[in-house]
């Protein structure tokens, strides 16, 4: 079920710097997360197995024209290494996220997603950028279970700017969302937080259309620019008008996924690492308590994740035991328990059941 709030409210929120005020949308949030998803942290190994990229997204580091990162693509083998931990680790779905790279063939996907899900119990996330529709559906007849792709923005001047499209193409993302929906994925996408010229009526717009679209999984995070990329020239950034602009920060990230929480009460939404990058100490506990349900610890072999650098400096968990420890730990902390499940998206089940969920 969806909950219907007005942009002006929805906008209103946005800019509120009252702290008695905003204590009580937290509490609001945290207790429709409790009621909708329950107290369950479902924990998605992260496996982040190429950098290569064919787009030229002016804020990330893995832009086909920087010539400054190293790149990698992980094989098979070191892939199904990391799905193993996920298995020791207790962990109910691997995440296999690559820049939009050309290289990786729908059949190599196929024959890894194939793999993954006849050794393990895993649940297998995608996300690899926009694919063709015949793409999509061969991964999902393999066995994906979800696949990930964020809008950005819904101001369509302001994602062209940032997201310009490959020659000859126009990128279409909520159209791909559709096609993931017909193919019967669980489906999700997101938004990033202070894009600069993205103004709080922007962000409202973009809360509301995470509604429209009925998303299962709703990732969303502050805007972090990588150092050689475009837009970390001052005088490349697009501005939005005086006093409009969304700052990129952990306050108005929580405000998000609070809002988000209860305009789509039964959809995943995750602490975000870029929350922790920007929060180091609790962001991913400020998080959990203002409405979100899910964590993302990093697979990723070290020597290949520090070439994963959309943005510098990003927060990750280790791989090791005592890291996995650690996070199990901080989510206790909270009063909150470890999923011990796939933790498929309730918006997505309530779709397959006769009988939903009232919430």
């Amino acid at each position: 079920m969806l909950l219907t709030m007005e942009h002006s409210k929805i906008s209103a929120w946005l800019r509120e710097s009252d702290q008695t005020r905003l204590a009580q949308l937290w509490q609001e949030a945290d207790g429709v997360r409790r009621r909708a998803v329950g107290d369950a942290v479902h924990l998605r190994g992260l496996i982040e197995f190429s950098n290569y990229c064919r787009r030229q997204c002016a804020y990330c580091g893995l832009r086909a024209d920087n010539r400054n990162v190293q790149r990698y693509c992980m094989s098979d083998a070191e892939i199904m290494q990391c799905a193993g931990q996920a298995v020791q680790f207790g962990y109910g779905t691997v995440v296999l996220q690559s820049g939009e790279d050309p290289g990786v063939s729908a059949e190599r996907m196929s024959r890894l997603v194939r793999r993954i899900k006849s050794r393990t119990p895993l649940a297998v996330t995608l996300s690899l950028g926009e694919r063709t529709d015949e793409e999509l559906a061969q991964w999902r007849a393999a066995g994906a279970d979800r696949y990930l792709l964020r809008f950005e923005t819904s101001n369509r001047r302001l994602y062209e700017r940032i997201h310009p499209p490959r020659p000859g193409t126009r990128s279409d993302r909520i159209a791909i969302l559709h096609t993931l929906r017909k193919l019967d994925y669980e489906v999700g996408s997101g938004v990033m937080i202070g894009i600069p010229g993205q103004t709080h009526d922007d962000l409202a717009r973009d809360i509301r259309l995470f509604g429209s679209l009925n998303l299962d999984m709703i990732g969303v995070g502050p805007y972090l620019v990588h150092p050689d990329a475009p837009l970390a020239d001052p005088l490349r950034r697009p501005a939005a008008p005086s006093g409009q602009q969304v700052p990129a920060d952990d306050l108005t990230t929580c405000k998000v996924i609070a809002l988000t929480r209860l305009v789509c009460p039964r959809a995943n939404i995750p602490a975000t690492t870029a929350l922790a990058t920007v929060n180091k100490d609790d962001g991913m506990e400020l998080g959990l308590t203002r409405g979100a349900n899910v964590f993302m610890p990093n697979l990723t072999p070290p020597e290949y994740r520090v070439l994963y650098e959309i943005y510098p400096n990003k927060a990750c968990t280790s791989e090791a035991d005592d890291g996995h420890r650690r996070v199990r730990e901080r989510i206790e902390a909270i009063g909150r328990t470890v999923g011990s499940s796939r933790g498929d998206s309730s918006n997505y089940l309530d779709r397959h059941d006769p009988a939903p969920s009232p919430y």
